[in-house]
């Protein structure tokens, strides 16, 4: 049987197994935004009706989640298996609503790379044809983020300039091999990043913690595909943020793989207005790239406005107890290119 794989990090996926179904639920500060009018669902509160910021993070994720299965004309019973988590501890949002959704579940920490990580480990399992339908989900919530990582919502610490604003949010993708659902876009090729670790300590400086994890993965791509960044509509990262995106393009100059500053952008960007809204260097959260991608870029793939886009999420691999005991912020990035139907 021939390999599938391309080069030393690179999968070809030749049956291209399809997304047919996305959704996207988000809180209200991102429905604010400038992506506010796209998204399935906008919670008019951080509670969203629930009595915990806990059990809000759930509610977006398990509706994310039902609203991806049904756009794609599938019911959860039909669905073989559920790849998601969260940065919550124990990846307890995925973990409980997989309790609630009864599909087998595969419970993944990308942190904020969790997103591709599940997009890019799906899309293998039915290229392998382990299964025929795949949900993909991951979410963020600011108020359970912050309190984990950072500071007690109360205590109301000032942020610096390079902190980023967790974002409220939870989005899903419904996989499927079968030709007969319409799709909204083709899972062609993954690549899965190392852990890249240049010594970030900061825990509010999450954009320079990643952005040399996604230089080793877009350079260990374009080396495997033999392939320049000009040959891709668009390049998308997950939540880098201001400071995460300008590293990127000094780091990708000076390896000679320039990214062109009208095709590379990034979720972080995207998914709030920085002049108008207080998010200092942008989005971050499992959340920020999995509402802009269901809720923004799919579409766009489906009206065929771009034809091959390389979605990259960034992930910090840290923990509460890592960052207490001093240790530096290991970053990851993972790659799925996705082809218009």
């Amino acid at each position: 049987m021939a390999s599938k794989r391309i080069g030393l990090q690179t999968i070809e996926l030749p049956l291209r197994p399809a997304i047919t179904g996305c959704a996207a639920c988000v809180g209200r500060k991102e429905g604010e935004g400038p992506l506010g009018e796209y998204f399935d669902f906008v919670a008019k509160d951080e509670m969203v009706g629930q009595e915990t910021f806990e059990l809000a993070e759930k509610q977006l994720y398990l509706d994310a989640i039902r609203k991806a299965i049904s756009k794609g004309g599938s019911r959860p019973e039909e669905v073989q298996f559920l790849l998601g988590g969260d940065l919550l501890n124990q990846i307890i949002t995925a973990s409980f609503s997989a309790r609630d959704l009864g599909i087998p579940f595969i419970g993944l920490y990308g942190a904020c790379s969790t997103m591709a990580e599940s997009l890019a480990l799906g899309s293998m399992l039915l290229d392998g044809e382990h299964a025929s339908q795949i949900v993909c989900a991951a979410s963020s919530h600011f108020c359970t983020a912050e309190r984990q990582y950072r500071y007690p919502l109360e205590f109301g610490t000032q942020r610096s300039p390079t902190a980023q604003w967790t974002v409220t949010g939870a989005g899903a993708s419904l996989l499927n091999l079968s030709p007969a659902v319409p799709a909204l876009a083709h899972v062609t090729q993954v690549c899965l990043g190392r852990v890249v670790d240049l010594g970030i300590t900061d825990a509010n400086n999450m954009g320079a913690a990643m952005a040399p994890a996604a230089a080793d993965t877009l350079l260990a791509f374009f080396a495997d595909t033999h392939t320049q960044p000009e040959d891709y509509d668009l390049i998308v990262t997950g939540d880098l943020g201001q400071v995460g995106h300008d590293l990127l393009m000094q780091l990708m100059r000076e390896q000679r793989q320039p990214l062109p500053g009208d095709r590379y952008t990034d979720c972080g960007l995207l998914i709030y207005d920085r002049k108008a809204q207080d998010v200092h260097a942008g989005g971050s959260g499992c959340g920020c790239s999995a509402s802009v991608l269901n809720a923004w870029l799919l579409p766009m793939l489906q009206r065929r406005e771009i034809r091959r886009m390389l979605f990259m999420a960034t992930g910090a691999l840290m923990s509460l107890t890592s960052s207490q005991q001093g240790e530096s912020i290991p970053g990851i990035a993972h790659a799925v290119l996705l082809e218009s139907p």
